[in-house]
């Protein structure tokens, strides 16, 4: 039985299929290259021993001895063979680069979708993957052609090396295959196990200085810059031992294939002088042996494809987290708006009103991340929509716009930020969100409008003013269910009142059900009904009935971070 393949294999086999076209070019056009180099070498060989010889034999001999058809046949040779590799080297790289062009967005979007083993993807290792792992892999539709090409060079080589004599052939067909198959063996044990290495290196070194940048201003607040600066060489001294180990280990392999070419040369020009009691005619021991060089630059083609094969293996092997086990496609979507936060506990109907109380750290937040699915969590202990939200097959996130406690904004404007959350937004609707966030003014008196630059991060906004953003790009995103995390954190009060008032008009307005975490008293009044997450005792969870405003609600299920 075959083995089923994964995901990513998958994918990657059907960008080849639709590449085929391209492939089928880059092939034809390496068959050219091989067979006319091998034509060619064989072909001047000949002609240069054959016009020494025949200029040493005499100026009769000289003047009756034709150059004109075997110099021109060598010109149009060498014109095929540029040209071939030309139309090789187009074919297959445009192939690769449609082929990884349309790669690499399905693996973001599978990294954003955050399941599985993604999760816990630092930005920098994650970007690591998308772009050199991916690179990588573009080995699988440029390297395609190198097991034809040996095939058919390997052929004319050996036909014209059989013109000297047929140990001559055969010596070089043994050496060929001597070579190709040694250079798998070692490609596989000694090379691809440093290209994972390096690989990996890279991808904690890039992951490490995503960690560090992101606490500068900490460093710099309590000196520890030196400390920074020694962290960051650490980690770049793994990754260029990786390197240099990996570099090593190629270099081996590219030596014993340099060894294993000068022996099988040795093999086809010294055989025939052992075996045969008539030494072949000296241009045809010319032909022999440049055929062979030819032939076995094929074969080194395919060894080359063979050691960039082992990191390609290496980089599929970390890009299959990225793929996890289930396609979009087959993702089941919620049917319905009602939320089961707690096991056994009547569901909380679409348009409520819901605040999670609890003290810092018992785990709000973590509860909210689980039930829209961007937190792994045990399957069977919430409901969204009637769906489980951890298990592997369904996507619940279209329930929920999200403001999370963390603000994040990209480097761009006000703009490009809110349509985040809705890419075809007009800038009408975009106003209307500001206003609800009680930012339309902030961004009015602006030079650009919405079109204000915002800074990395945000590094041009205030803390409020960024929050309020956030809460912004979430107003804009269509969802049954609101879910805001401390959303007038950082307001002042007069501020903060604005932004509940303006909250309570659009609950009113549009009917969205609401989840809101918050330690702040003024939100309270918002809210119909109130969960507190607690570590109270399980019996005590189970007693309590989902509760009005001024009641509880206590629950063990949720654990770990605010």
């Amino acid at each position: 039985m075959s083995r089923s393949l994964s995901p990513l294999e998958q994918l990657i086999r059907a960008e080849v299929r639709a590449q085929r076209p391209r492939l089928m070019v880059a092939t034809i056009a390496a068959i050219g290259v091989t067979c006319g180099a091998a034509l060619l070498l064989g072909l001047s060989g000949w002609f240069i021993t054959a016009a020494a010889l025949a200029g040493l034999a005499g100026p009769a001999v000289a003047h009756a001895f034709n150059y004109m058809i075997p110099s021109a046949l060598i010109r149009l040779l060498a014109i095929v063979r540029t040209g071939s590799r030309y139309v090789e080297r187009v074919a297959g790289h445009e192939a690769a680069l449609q082929g990884l062009g349309r790669l690499r967005p399905r693996l973001y979007a599978r990294l954003a979708e955050g399941r599985g083993a993604v999760k816990t993807l630092a930005a920098g290792e994650a970007s690591s993957r998308l772009i050199e792992d991916v690179d990588a892999i573009q080995t699988r539709f440029i390297r395609l052609s190198a097991p034809w090409a040996l095939g058919a060079g390997l052929l004319v080589s050996a036909g014209m090396a059989a013109l000297a004599h047929v140990a001559s052939a055969v010596a070089l067909v043994v050496g060929a295959a001597v070579l190709v198959l040694g250079s798998r063996w070692i490609s596989e044990r000694w090379v691809r196990p440093a290209a994972g290495d390096r690989q990996a290196a890279q991808g904690q070194l890039k992951a490490r200085l995503a960690e560090l940048e992101a606490a500068t201003p900490e460093l710099k607040a309590w000196s520890l810059e030196g400390w920074a600066t020694a962290e960051v060489a650490r980690v770049a001294d793994a990754a260029d031992a990786a390197a240099v180990t990996l570099a090593r280990r190629a270099g081996s392999l590219m030596s014993w294939a340099g060894a294993v070419t000068g022996l099988t040369l040795a093999g086809v020009v010294g055989l025939p002088l052992i075996l045969s009691p008539v030494p072949p005619a000296t241009p045809l021991m010319a032909v022999a042996a440049l055929a062979t060089a030819a032939g076995m630059e094929a074969a080194l083609a395919l060894v080359v494809a063979l050691r960039d094969a082992g990191a390609a293996r290496a980089a599929s092997a970390r890009l299959e987290p990225l793929m996890g086990e289930v396609e979009a496609a087959r993702m089941q979507t919620p049917a319905g708006t009602a939320l089961g936060l707690f096991p056994d506990r009547p569901e909380i109907p679409g348009g409520a009103r819901v605040r999670l109380s609890g003290p810092s750290g018992i785990g709000k937040t973590t509860l909210i991340e689980q039930l829209m699915g961007l937190r792994v969590d045990v399957e069977g202990r919430m409901s969204a929509g009637g769906l489980d939200p951890a298990r592997s097959d369904v996507d619940v996130r279209g329930l929920f716009a999200y403001a999370a406690q963390e603000v994040s904004l990209l480097d761009g404007t006000v703009a490009q930020n809110l349509r985040l959350a809705d890419p075809k937004a007009p800038e009408a609707r975009l106003w209307e969100v500001l206003e609800e966030a009680a930012l339309a003014e902030r961004v009015a008196t602006a030079p650009k409008g919405l079109n204000m630059p915002i800074g990395p991060g945000g590094a041009f906004l205030s803390g409020g003013e960024r929050r309020r953003l956030t809460l912004a790009r979430a107003y804009l995103r269509t969802a049954p269910w609101l879910v805001l995390d401390e959303p007038t954190e950082g307001l002042d009060a007069r501020t903060e009142q604005k932004v509940l008032h303006r909250l309570r008009a659009r609950l009113d307005r549009t009917g969205q059900g609401l989840v809101m975490i918050s330690h702040r008293p003024a939100g309270v009044a918002l809210c119909d009904v109130v969960l507190e997450v607690d570590g109270g005792a399980e019996a005590a969870a189970s007693a309590l009935p989902v509760c009005e405003l001024g009641q509880t609600f206590r629950s063990q299920d949720a654990q770990l971070g605010d």
